[in-house]
């Protein structure tokens, strides 16, 4: 058996890179199936006869985008149409740290918005920001540095430019772009399956089918005793409360909401905390 990098799924069929430019087609074994073991785009496999037989243990893997084994995932955001709501960057965010991945947040389009609040935001909550013009080439160069070397997914909400950003760093490549629906202001759908992309440097990137705010349901759901270090601008303030079992609702002495009420975190990130902490209130471990 041969070992290799599931780099596309699509329609029960998988292609793997075995390295040296050899790329082969596969379907699942049978026994994967039964053990409820679906391959994902990222997986290192095990191949024999054009046969996925065995899925090597991940590091990290996810729902949406169906990936795994990621070093880096990069998160596209817009201030312009269409506005990428703060709830579903919040809500991926938390799910990558929960998971130990490092995320870089990407404002794209500033050559038609400038940097914004976005920027301000999250650059304030510990995150690497990246502000990018797919037009402009505008931080392209910052970004291919951050990536260079590592296995990475592009993801974001439908028509923030996630195709347009992948051409500016591999041009070859040729993806497809859509326009953003004026009626909807969401984009449509350009990225139909998830595929891994080789570039020049060694770097892996995947463009993932884009999503609006209302897919987010169809996204995990983090436990709601490890939300609170999936944020990491709580992480000064946790372990300062006057209870040990805090959740950093309405608990009297929370340091948490002390330091929301100075301004030393940002309101849309607090919101976000007690939205996902009430979706996950009822959610039991071995439920996860």
């Amino acid at each position: 058996m041969e070992q290799g990098r599931i780099v596309k799924a699509l329609s029960g069929f998988y292609d793997v890179d075995l390295g040296g430019g050899r790329i082969v087609t596969c379907k699942a074994r049978g026994r994967l199936r039964k053990e409820g073991t679906t391959p994902l785009v990222g997986d290192q496999a095990l191949v024999e006869n054009a046969m996925v037989q065995e899925i090597l243990p991940r590091r990290n893997w996810f729902v949406r985008p169906a990936v795994a084994n990621l070093d880096l995932l990069v998160l596209l955001a817009s201030e312009v149409i269409p506005v990428t709501e703060p709830f579903l960057v919040d809500r991926i965010t938390a799910i990558a740290g929960s998971q130990g991945v490092e995320v870089v947040i990407v404002v794209n389009k500033t050559d038609l918005s400038g940097e914004g609040e976005l920027a301000r935001v999250y650059r304030r909550a510990g995150y690497r920001v990246v502000c990018t013009s797919a037009v402009t080439g505008q931080g392209i160069e910052e970004l291919r540095a951050m990536i260079a070397g590592k296995v990475v997914a592009l993801s974001g909400n439908s028509g923030v430019g996630k195709s347009s950003i992948l051409n500016r760093l591999a041009p070859s490549l040729c993806l497809p772009t859509g326009e953003v629906s004026d009626k909807l202001g969401r984009g449509r759908h350009t990225t139909r399956h998830i595929q891994l992309f080789s570039l020049p440097d060694g770097t892996y990137v995947a463009d993932t089918p884009g999503f609006s705010s209302f897919d987010t349901e169809q996204m995990e759901v983090i436990l709601k005793e490890n939300l609170q270090y999936a944020f990491p601008d709580f992480a000064p303030f946790l372990g300062r409360c006057q209870f040990h079992d805090c959740a950093h609702l309405r608990e009297p002495g929370c340091a948490v909401t002390e330091a929301l009420a100075r301004g030393e975190i940002e309101p849309s990130r607090y919101e976000s905390y007690r939205r996902l902490y009430e979706i996950a209130r009822d959610r039991k471990a071995w439920e996860k």
